[in-house]
């Protein structure tokens, strides 16, 4: 009989083993055994060198990746090659990890702080088993910007997307008969239809569909040469955590400016108008005259 406990355990383990030596970048395994024997997984005793290489194995087929040893120096590393580094099994392996440590915080809970957001456990599931088989979903939706919900969606899901830390759906709704975007913690009574199916267009792109944006929000207009004058504090924010795939930066004695090829969308007024004046937009004119009206009709407020 399998023990389910000691299979958790085990993956654990696998995520322990990896993200250590992500960590490190280079690491022997005498150094790999004596952070695995403070590790909630070593139990106060070393790392066999039986184990490791079990887990190591392991790991390289549950994670996809390759962990190989340089032999002029003993070390062990992830090999670039070896490792996906799509977004997707980024954000998994970091996630798990994340988990993995706050398993474990035990009598220092209480100064762990974490952020209070929708949980979109209950229709990730289904969306996405009904994005394997190529399944229709049906739902409720409420949306913040009509007063009654809207019942009966149809939709064939394409692609899910995470945006500051909030899962939406983005598929074509039958009805309407365009793609949509649909927050999961709007939705109510998903379910999957039973017995219909889509083809998915040959060339459609999740990563194609909003490249172009920031954000959630899409349109139809082009692109834009967008410049934004940003303080040098602010400054590195965005380089530890670009607004865009497209973001180049030229480096002043007090500032800095970064360069985007964008479409203007209301996620992407926000976000500049979020930085206060530690922001200025330079280009587009039309990028311009929209924060420069938004920020009139707000001080009109205080008057």
């Amino acid at each position: 009989m399998i023990n389910l406990f000691d299979m958790r355990n085990s993956v654990n383990g696998y995520i322990w083993l990896v993200d250590t030596i992500r960590r490190y970048g280079r690491i022997t395994l005498s150094k790999l055994s004596d952070l695995w024997e403070e590790s909630p997984y070593g139990n106060g005793k070393p790392l066999p060198r039986r184990t490791f290489h079990t887990y190591r194995n392991a790991a390289e087929r549950l994670l996809d990746v390759n962990i190989n040893c340089d032999r002029s120096t003993f070390e062990y590393y992830i090999a670039e090659e070896g490792f996906t580094g799509s977004s997707l099994h980024e954000w998994l392996l970091d996630s798990m990890a994340v988990n993995d440590t706050l398993r474990d915080v035990g009598n220092v809970s209480n100064r762990v702080v974490l952020e209070n957001v929708p949980s979109a456990r209950e229709h990730l599931p289904v969306i996405i088993n009904a994005m394997k088989k190529n399944g229709v979903i049906r739902f409720s939706y409420k949306s913040y910007t009509r007063s009654q919900r809207i019942s009966g969606i149809i939709l064939e899901p394409y692609f899910v997307k995470i945006f500051k830390q909030l899962w939406y759906v983005i598929g074509y709704n039958r009805k309407d008969k365009k793609i949509k975007t649909y927050a999961l913690d709007r939705m109510s009574d998903l379910i999957l239809v039973a017995g219909e199916s889509f083809t998915m267009p040959d060339n459609f792109s999740p990563q194609e569909f909003f490249k172009d944006c920031f954000g959630i929000i899409t349109n139809q207009n082009d692109a834009k040469h967008i410049v934004l004058r940003v303080d040098p504090i602010q400054a590195k924010y965005f380089r530890a955590l670009p607004l865009h795939h497209s973001q180049r930066e030229e480096l002043h004695d007090k500032y800095s400016v970064f360069h985007y090829n964008m479409r203007i969308t209301y996620d992407l007024r926000e976000e500049i108008m979020s930085h206060g004046s530690a922001v200025e937009v330079l280009q587009p004119q039309e990028l311009k005259t929209i924060i420069r009206e938004e920020l009139r009709r707000t001080l009109d407020l205080y008057k």
